[in-house]
Parts: C-alpha cells; structure tokens; sequence
C-alpha cells in the first residue's frame, strides 16, 4: 500500500489554525503555503483546490498566484509542525506495521502481505485506515493498493482526495495504460518530451513499443521504462534502518540543479563523509543508497547491493553515480542524498576477472592517507580529483 497525505503542508497548517480557534478551514478558500515572496524562496509551496481551479500551481511565484486569485491568502511554511504532523501519521501507521518505508515526509509504504492474516481484507482495512487519520489527525489521505511499489503509487495518486483506489496487476491494461506518459511515475518532463516526439503518448504506447528503438535514444533507462509501463517494479518494501545499521549523509541545495554534473558535485563530499565515517568504525558498507528530492518537493531514492563489501570513497562514489543516473528523471533538483547500508566488520573479497587487484589495494592506502591528513590538518588540506571530474 501506498499512504499519501493529500495536500499535507497545507492540510496540516489547516489543521493547526483550527485547533488554535481560526474560524475558517484555509482548505476551504483561495489560500497556499509560500514562502518570503522578496526572495526566491516567494513561490508557491502547496495550494487550496479552490486556488487551483482559479490556476494556482505549485512552484511558481506568489506573484503570479495573485494575479489569478484576488482574495489569495498566504501562510509561512512551517516545517516544525510539518514534522510533528509527520510523525504523528507514521506512529498511527506504525500501531498497525512495523514494516514502513518513508518516501517523503508525507508519504509511505507498507507491506501488508506480512498483516494481511491479521486484519483481512486489504480494501477493508485500507478504508478503515483511511477514516481513522481522518477522524484522530484531522487531515484526509488517498491509498494506493497494487502488487507492488510503483503501481501503488500510481493508484494512490488517481483522483483525490480522501480516496481508496486498487491497481493490481490485472487492472494495469485498464486502469494504467490509457493515462498519459507524463503521469507514469518516474518519468519527468524531458524524458516525456522525447517519447511524445517518438509517437509515445501514453503508458500503454510504452509498454508495447520496440525496446531496440527506444534504445538509441534511452540507453540503459530503456528497461526500466518499459517494464515501468507494463507495471513491472520487483523494488522491496525499504524498511528504516537504525543508526547503528547504516550511515547517511545529504544535503539541500540553494538552487535547482539541472544536469547530472551539479548533482555530482553536491554527491561526492556526501561520499567522501560517509566512507571517512565508515573507515572510521571499521566497517565496510554491502549496499549503497542514493535519494534525490526534486523541486516539486517529490522524493526518490535507488539502492544497490555490491559484490563486494567496501569502505573505499571513489568504489561508493562510482555506484552512487550510477544509481543517480537511473534515478534521476531530469527534473530540477534540491536535495541530494547517500546511505550505506547492510554494515559488515570484515569483507570476503570475490576477485573479478576484469578486477585491478592492485589499483584495488593503492585506492584503499590512499583513503588512509587522505583520512590521516584531514584529520591532521583539516578537511580542505586535500581534493581528490574525482570529486571534480566530469562524468562523459
């Protein structure tokens, strides 16, 4: 299942007012949440209904929004109150799973195969999951039921609000494939340009297209599009992992970043902070995560188990970047992030033939070297080339 709050910033800042004696459900009239509107940070962040049927759209400048709404009001984001709104529906879901995955702040799965013996009927309960955050927290969800991640993702964000929908594999021909290419999941405004040019104008034009033809323009996404459209996601449920099982590192940006250069960047000293860290504890990391946050506030995130253990930055660094370029659906993006997971204290190193043993052996000296000279005279003493480099 997939659990979405529907509008949550402003929902929940609604919620707020009215516990605090505001007389009127700001939902209910023209209202967004914006931010300082003499900075860049003026644009819209969420929007009633009401604003958005008068043409309101998220990310653009309050100023605009004015222009088509008279009577607009604007509320500050207020990220406190985000978090413990946040909180309080992943505790309420958590009575019920432990196995919960955060998308975002506004948003999970659940694998309801392991509690199905327990509470029946998956539309029974997800109704009854449903009325209980609205009646406890004050504030509607839509949930999305399928098979798997990505088509219950799909089915959560069918019409809203304050809905339950299915998308089992056997409802993907019907329910998915006449939906336009832009509203499949993962795929992002140029990716859906250069299909519309290919003739590709809905899901099911993808699902059934030339996997060789799409090749020369896609590459190695060609897989993951086709068998996105079909409604094909083998993704696992990623349960949380506690601090001692894992290490992260991310960072929010100042700016959108709008190729896979500037996300690099902002990606290697996350690297290089997390793999410093392991050394550190003497660990090696057997899976590497990568999460990316796009301007429209939607979170995404990719993982890989290595063949290998490692704790060497420029061996995590190549498969972070990697897994960025699968992610990544070329919308702007605002926050970058790296997880190692799946923590080991020693490493059962499995030669390749294609394996440099010795390139291998000096890699990890000079992460000792690198590690001792911070740590010695600071973290500016020395840049690694590869931080810089351009990926070709």
């Amino acid at each position: 299942m997939h659990i979405d709050v529907n509008n949550a910033f402003l929902s929940w800042t609604a919620v707020d007012l009215l516990n605090k004696g505001y007389k009127i459900d700001i939902r209910n009239i023209e209202s967004i949440i914006g931010g300082d509107e003499s900075k860049r940070r003026g644009i819209v962040f969420a929007k009633s209904m009401v604003a958005k049927r008068k043409g309101v759209k998220t990310a653009e400048t309050i100023r605009e929004a004015k222009r088509k709404c008279y009577d607009l009001k604007v509320f500050p984001p207020n990220h406190a109150l985000y978090k413990e709104m946040s909180n309080k529906l992943f505790n309420l879901i958590s009575k019920y799973t432990p196995d919960i995955e955060k998308l975002s702040i506004d948003e999970c799965f659940i694998d309801y195969t392991k509690i199905k013996n327990l509470y029946g009927d998956p539309i029974k309960f997800a109704y009854k999951l449903k009325r209980e955050i609205k009646l406890t927290l004050g504030f509607t969800v839509n949930i999305g039921i399928a098979n798997n991640k990505l088509c219950a993702k799909m089915a959560s964000d069918f019409l809203k609000p304050d809905r339950v929908h299915t998308l089992f594999q056997n409802e993907v021909e019907k329910k998915m494939y006449p939906l336009a290419i832009e509203e499949l999941y993962g795929v992002g405004k140029s990716t859906s340009k250069k299909l519309r040019e290919l003739k590709i104008n809905t899901i099911g034009d993808l699902a059934n297209s030339d996997f060789n033809m799409l090749y020369k323009y896609f590459k190695n996404q060609t897989k993951r599009l086709i068998e996105s459209a079909k409604g094909i996601d083998n993704g696992a449920i990623m349960i949380r992992k506690k601090e001692t099982e894992g290490i992260s590192n991310s960072t929010t940006t100042s700016h959108n970043l709008n190729s896979l250069d500037e996300i690099y960047k902002y990606l290697y000293p996350l690297v290089e902070n997390v793999s410093t860290s392991l050394r550190k504890k003497n660990k090696y990391a057997n899976q590497v995560g990568v999460v990316l946050k796009d301007k429209k506030f939607r979170m995404y995130s990719h993982q890989r188990k290595l063949n290998n253990a490692t704790n060497n930055t420029d061996e995590i660094f190549s498969v972070a970047k990697e897994l960025i370029k699968e992610l990544w659906n070329e919308e702007g993006i605002r926050l970058v992030g790296v997880s190692l997971n799946k923590l080991s204290s020693e490493v059962n190193h499995q030669i390749s033939l294609f394996e440099d043993v010795a390139v291998t052996k000096n890699n990890n000296e000079l992460d000792k070297i690198i590690d001792k000279l911070k740590e010695t005279y600071g973290n500016n003493i020395v840049i690694r080339a590869s931080s810089i480099k351009k990926d070709k």
